[in-house]
């Protein structure tokens, strides 16, 4: 199976992290900022650890205690539900909501190189932390690693077709 053109086609949005219950319903872990993404009736590309894909249709979705619940049609029992355990849940990437000016989703973000306003190469962003009041960018190269606040005073231009972006580290990160 050709995985290579899945992940440019679709978009990870989430995982499955365990069952719940008898009626064949599953623990999520939301990759996206809001459920919405998860709505009755939306096809869900689902690839189970051994690679494998499948295309399930979301039955519901609901918040429960930190860790979402979600049912999809024609899995109605628990070892159904187990099945699906470790299994990474897709979307089209143009079903993705258009997003504001200046605004970016991680994965456009993720493997792009950033330099400072002198040219120096940081390294690249390896991932992304959520910290609430403001994103912080990974940033790793061979050597080093440096966290940079997602704020507007440090991300001087995002430019996604050269995949580069330029900071202006504050004091005592440069």
């Amino acid at each position: 199976m050709n995985n290579s053109g899945t992940k440019q086609e679709h978009v990870l949005i989430g995982k499955i992290v365990g069952i719940h219950g008898i009626k064949g319903t599953n623990k999520l872990r939301s990759y996206a900022e809001s459920l919405s993404v998860f709505s009755p009736g939306r096809s869900i590309l689902v690839r189970d650890l051994r690679g494998r894909e499948a295309s399930y249709e979301i039955h519901w979705v609901k918040p429960h205690t930190g860790t979402p619940l979600v049912s999809f049609k024609g899995i109605a029992n628990r070892d159904q539900a187990k099945t699906l355990i470790g299994a990474e849940l897709f979307i089209p990437q143009s079903e993705l909501p258009e997003l504001d000016e200046d605004t970016y989703y991680w994965y456009d973000l993720i493997g792009i190189e950033v330099v400072t306003v002198t040219g120096e190469s940081l390294g690249r962003i390896e991932s992304i932390i959520e910290t609430g009041s403001n994103d912080v960018y990974v940033v790793k190269s061979n050597e080093t690693e440096v966290l940079i606040p997602a704020l507007e005073s440090v991300v001087l231009e995002i430019d996604l077709e050269h995949k580069r972006m330029q900071v202006d580290l504050p004091e005592g990160l440069d």
